[in-house]
């Protein structure tokens, strides 16, 4: 049931991004004066990003990364920015060159950008209309000073995108990461606009009340989730409880947020300890680049205090009960069995488990994404 309020908003504008020489000069500067903490004395990576890669990785950020290359390769897609209820959201609109291309809104996550899909977009184009957002907060979609955006509030501006500046009546809708979760709250709030969403990960309850005899493959999740949730959330938690302490380091230290953002490269890749087994070196750093010009890093934690502090974004009882799809890779930070993922999700048609793949899947497997997105909405178009 739709639940959008008034909506202010204005037409699309041009947009190319043009990082001025300055400000790439001071990001070199600010590189060659990091000051290095030691390394405890166990194996690399234990603890948190290594030493001696992130001292690599400073390096050729600083002499050998070439930003206007990325900067151009964003340029060559159509970009645009609205205000909508007075907030400036920056979006790629990519005409479809097929007949009869359908509309797809896309989106991604933290701490991802719109250069998550830069391999992903041409392939979708030949049967749909790409439209692809920063979300609101993050990157091209912030400016110093303005309202804070939790998954809700991203899903209500994302159907005021559609609707009310571009015209959209119907369309799909896909997502991982926080991506998934948007997707996934419009699903719930304005089925009727939707053909159905495509998902690379469930907005499945992490408080989940398992039923007295747990089947084989529920067991094997709950105790998946239980570390997750033991080892692999302190970055939750601090950008949940306390966000703004967190972004003074980040927003000052360009190896400090490198650091932060990498060490999720490798954890939630299917990389094999090295993340640019699964991510290039230059990929990485260009959406690592895109937060560090932009100055968006603490906001674009606001979706994490939100969801510490509201209820569960599928409210208690719920469901999403537009068609959905989902491609399951094997490296994600958690596989929810179908058995629980359809108490959320009543109507999936089509779940696909992946060879290869994990957490970032538009820039690691591309073509496999792309499948499962064209044949998830072919016979729903």
């Amino acid at each position: 049931m739709t639940t959008m309020t008034s909506t202010a908003t204005t037409s699309p504008q041009p947009f190319t991004l043009n990082v001025p020489d300055a400000d790439i000069a001071r990001l070199k500067a600010r590189l060659g004066m990091t000051r290095w903490p030691d390394e405890p004395p166990l194996e690399p990576w234990s603890t948190g990003t290594s030493l001696a890669y992130m001292q690599t990785l400073a390096d050729y950020w600083r002499e050998g990364f070439d930003w206007r290359r990325w900067e151009a390769k964003l340029n060559g897609l159509r970009q645009f920015t609205a205000r909508i209820d007075g907030t400036r959201v920056h979006f790629i609109h990519e005409p479809g060159r097929g007949a009869n291309p359908v509309p797809l809104l896309i989106s991604h996550g933290w701490p991802g950008s719109v250069f998550e899909f830069h391999k992903l977009i041409p392939l979708l184009t030949e049967h749909f209309t790409v439209i692809a957002p920063s979300l609101p907060g993050y990157t091209l979609s912030f400016e110093p000073g303005q309202r804070r955006y939790g998954i809700g509030d991203i899903a209500e501006v994302y159907a005021k995108l559609m609707a009310d500046v571009l015209g959209y009546k119907r369309y799909g809708v896909q997502g991982g990461d926080w991506g998934g979760f948007v997707a996934s709250v419009m699903g719930l709030r304005f089925p009727e606009r939707l053909f159905g969403i495509h998902l690379n990960l469930l907005a499945v309850r992490r408080d989940l009340k398992m039923t007295e005899r747990p089947t084989a493959e529920e067991r094997a999740f709950l105790g998946e989730l239980n570390q997750f949730l033991k080892e692999e959330t302190g970055y939750q938690w601090i950008q949940g409880t306390k966000p703004q302490t967190l972004a003074f380091g980040l927003s000052d230290s360009p190896a400090g947020l490198a650091a932060w953002i990498v060490e999720k490269f490798r954890t939630w890749t299917d990389c094999g300890g090295n993340p640019e087994n699964a991510v290039s070196r230059d990929e990485m750093l260009a959406n690592i680049s895109l937060y560090w010009f932009t100055g968006s890093i603490g906001a674009s934690f606001w979706p994490y205090y939100v969801r510490m502090h509201q209820p569960w974004p599928i409210p208690e009882g719920k469901t999403v009960a537009v068609p959905t799809g989902y491609a399951e890779f094997p490296k994600e930070i958690l596989h929810p069995p179908r058995s629980l993922a359809a108490k959320t999700y009543p109507d999936i048609r089509r779940w696909s488990t992946m060879k290869k793949g994990g957490h970032f899947a538009a820039l690691e497997q591309p073509e496999a994404l792309a499948h499962e997105i064209i044949e998830f909405f072919r016979p729903l178009r």
